[in-house]
């Protein structure tokens, strides 16, 4: 490989063990006359105020630098973010991608009511502006957010880790749910490629992450239902959307979502719901607290779908294909 145009990987704090997933699914395809893949050298420095400066602590001058790190809360995970893309430019990096497996703030993707901020867009300014010149994520709360960015995306779909599964579970009569009319397309698509009727909930908030109503439209007694959502916040849309369908006869009901926030008692309301077992993906890292029970909650990696994507970003390989729903 020329060693003036070469791939670096480096990860954020946030993100490390999720990069590391990455790193060994690279190596486990990589080519006989690759060199094997490695996250690169960071470090940061801490001050006593709070305020941080990462650094990278190997050369990437002429490189492609590769940067992992998904943008959940608190907002440190995506300065850190900024601060190492400008940090692999101003070191002469040829390119920077920026590698966000859940890119945090896309629920403010427009204005819903009057003064209020547009989050996703501000964001994708603030990447741009830092230096990346690509961006690679997964599920965005909504398509259209690939539009406030006047860089490159490339938007995939957790559909590509989870339809495997789910045909692997052989679950009988078996419906796809949309939690909200919203999530409709989505389910739609599931239900396409797993041969499914499509149950749709209906639902209606009094304020942000409260839910005040749900109705279900669609055949649900007697089915085993899968829930499929691109989030999971507090759990309070799933758990009531669970006790409507087995209300109105379901046999079963499941969650299936990309980005497991499982914020405040999410997991307490998992735990205590009819939901038989919760799918999610590793974009964001589980970490229960002592004493919370996790044991309805099945996480499914989608580090070979990134070790894919970078690959071939990188080798200028045709990537259509991994752009399935």
């Amino acid at each position: 490989m020329n060693k003036e145009h070469r791939i670096e990987l480096f990860s954020c704090s946030a993100s490390r063990h999720f990069a590391e997933k990455v790193i060994e699914e690279m190596n486990k395809t990589k080519k006989a006359d690759e060199e094997a893949y490695h996250l690169g050298l960071s470090e940061i420095s801490h001050f006593s105020d709070g305020e941080f400066q990462p650094a990278l602590t190997e050369s990437v001058r002429g490189a492609t630098v590769f940067i992992i790190q998904s943008t959940f809360p608190p907002a440190d995970n995506l300065m850190e973010l900024l601060l190492l893309i400008d940090a692999a430019k101003r070191a002469s990096a040829d390119k920077v991608i920026a590698v966000i497996p859940y890119f945090g703030w896309a629920r403010q993707d427009r204005k819903d009511r009057p003064r209020v901020s547009i989050g996703a867009k501000l964001a994708a300014n603030l990447l741009r502006a830092a230096g990346a010149d690509r961006v690679m994520t997964c599920d965005l709360h909504a398509d259209q957010i690939q539009g406030f960015f006047d860089i490159p995306v490339d938007h995939v779909y957790a559909s590509k880790v989870f339809i495997p599964y789910i045909k692997s579970l052989n679950i009988p009569d078996l419906s796809i749910a949309a939690p909200d009319m919203g999530g409709a397309k989505r389910a739609n698509a599931y239900a396409r490629d797993l041969g499914t009727p499509v149950v749709i909930c209906h639902k209606t908030r009094e304020k942000a992450n409260v839910v005040s109503s749900i109705t279900a439209i669609g055949e649900v007694k007697d089915r085993n239902i899968i829930i499929v959502d691109d989030m999971i916040d507090t759990a309070g849309t799933l758990c009531k959307a669970a006790d409507v369908l087995m209300s109105k006869g379901a046999k079963s009901v499941r969650a299936c979502a990309t980005h497991g926030i499982l914020s405040g008692k999410a997991l307490e309301n998992i735990s205590k719901s009819q939901l038989a077992e919760v799918f999610i993906t590793d974009t964001i890292p589980l970490r229960p607290a002592p004493g919370m029970d996790a044991s309805k909650i099945t996480v499914i990696s989608m580090a070979s779908v990134f070790a894919s994507i970078i690959r071939k970003v990188y080798y200028y390989e045709p990537i259509s294909t991994e752009f399935i729903f």
